[in-house]
Order: C-alpha cells, then structure tokens, then sequence
C-alpha cells in the first residue's frame, strides 16, 4: 500500500514571485542574503527559499519512504481575505505551480470566497485531489450556508475537503509560536464543532480531512455530550479524517482511542515543523 503524505506544504516558484512583487501583506521582502515573510497578523519569519526546492522535497520524499505528497495551500498568509482581484492571481499560481509538479505531488486546490461548483469542477478536471478551505470559513451556520454549494459539488464528484487554519491575529508582541497554539487551535475546534452541528447534517458524503487532529477538538467530546452537543454523531463520523500533523505520540495516542486509528492519516506539515515522531505507538497505527 502506498504510503502518503496528506499534508505538505510547497510554494511554486510562480508564487514565490508573486509574493515578492508585493508591497502589502502577504508579501516577501528581501532582508540581506535572504528573505522575509510578511504577514498581516503575525510576526514577520526569515524564510528558507531552499525548503520549497522541488528535487530537495523529491529526496526528502525519498528518504521518508513517503510515495506521495498533497500539497496544501497555505492558509495561514491570508491570501484568502483579500480582494477577490489580489487573491485569485496568488492562488492560480500556486494550484497551477503543483499541478505543474505531477507525479509524487498532489493538490489540495486553493479556491477564493464565492467560488461555486463550476469553480470545483474546473480545478478537479484540471488534477487537483480536492480543496482546501480555511477554518474559518466553516466555524459557523452563515458561513457553512455561503459555502454550501462548493460542498455539494464537492460530495458530488467524490472528492475531499481539507480543513486548515488560517489567518491569524497575534497581539503585539507575542512570541512566534503564539498564533499556532491559540489562534490556529481555537479556529479549527470552532470549524469541528461547526460541522458536527450544521455541516454534516446538511453533506451526509463528503468526505473531510481535518488538519492537526482538528486542534483536538474531539477529544473534548465528553464535554460536549455533557452540554448536550452532537458528539455520537460527530465521533462516530465515517467520512471525517484527522492528519496527526504537528502532534506527537501522546496526543496522537489518545486521539486513536476517541475516534479509532482507521480515521487518522499521516500528515508532516512539512516544512513548517517536524513530521511526529510515532515509530512508538506500532506498525498497526501507520
């Protein structure tokens, strides 16, 4: 069985330039010999340009025993909230950069706010494995209406969704790793409890990945049966996966115990933090 990476990042050299030329963020800055990552609501990051090099990701891939890689946009630069006319050229390049790529790389296709089923169609018919939306755009009954007609095709064409954080707005001065355990996690329980509430009554079939064990949000699911929340339903979810990104074995352990080691996939977020470390838990788990 093919071993894959449900969640990889990879920026085209296509976007690269495009974050370059901008003067706003998200943007990149030259600072010295290197560069500078922008961003609109946390503190700007020296950026290794070398960890988005095709044949560098190709050896890792190698190494890694990894057979394939899904590529997802990345959400937390907030290209999402812009304009839909700055928007729309910063993703197609990015969906057209890995398309581009093939083989061992896979997308999840980046679609702005309003993009309807001829939008999913177009970037499904073009290669992509499915979308990418961020939390945001699911944590609530408005927002999961306004998108309801991207998940119908979805379902439709039989293609996933995968959840992520995004944008976020860390306060002044707070450390770097502050929007990832506050902001990032906060976001994808609300966007869980969202769907577990509206989002899979209203799409029985679509299939979702939740990046980052979903902030871990099911294992919170004693708590919301006792507050009266759908946690039956939404722990016994066969269409909803969890990618074990950015957690290691004891979250990961008893993340399996709630939702069952069949729902969980292997993701790295590579190369935003280190793949888990799991060799712990068996051969049975991944």
């Amino acid at each position: 069985m093919p071993r894959i990476d449900v969640h990889q990042h990879l920026w085209p050299e296509a976007l690269l330039e495009a974050l370059g030329r901008r003067t706003a963020a998200p943007r990149l800055r030259r600072s010295g010999a290197g560069w500078v990552l922008e961003l609109a609501g946390e503190p700007p990051a020296l950026l290794d340009l070398a960890e988005h090099d095709v044949a560098a990701r190709t050896a890792l891939l190698e190494r890694d025993g990894i057979d394939r890689a899904l590529i997802a946009p990345s959400a937390p630069l907030g290209i999402e909230t812009l304009p839909p006319a700055e928007a729309a050229p910063l993703q197609d390049a990015f969906n057209a950069g890995i398309l581009e790529l093939g083989g061992r790389f896979g997308l999840w296709a980046a679609l702005a706010p309003g993009a309807g089923p001829r939008d999913v169609d177009a970037v499904l018919d073009d290669g992509a494995i499915g979308v990418c939306l961020s939390a945001a755009r699911l944590s609530g009954p408005a927002a999961l209406v306004a998108h309801a007609p991207l998940l119908t095709r979805l379902a439709a064409r039989g293609a996933p969704l995968f959840v992520h954080p995004g944008a976020a707005s860390a306060a002044p001065g707070a450390p770097p790793w502050w929007a990832a355990m506050t902001n990032y996690v906060a976001e994808m329980s609300a966007a869980w409890h969202a769907w577990a509430a509206w989002g899979r009554p209203a799409h029985p079939r679509l299939t979702v990945v939740w990046a980052m064990l979903a902030g871990g949000a099911p294992l919170h699911a004693e708590r919301l049966a006792a507050r009266g929340g759908p946690a039956h339903a939404a722990l016994n979810d066969p269409h909803s996966f969890f990618d074990v990104s950015s957690y290691g074995a004891r979250a990961v352990d008893a993340m399996l115990r709630i939702v069952g080691v069949d729902r969980l996939l292997y993701g790295s977020d590579h190369p935003v933090v280190a793949p888990p470390v799991l060799d712990g838990l068996g051969t049975a788990v991944f």
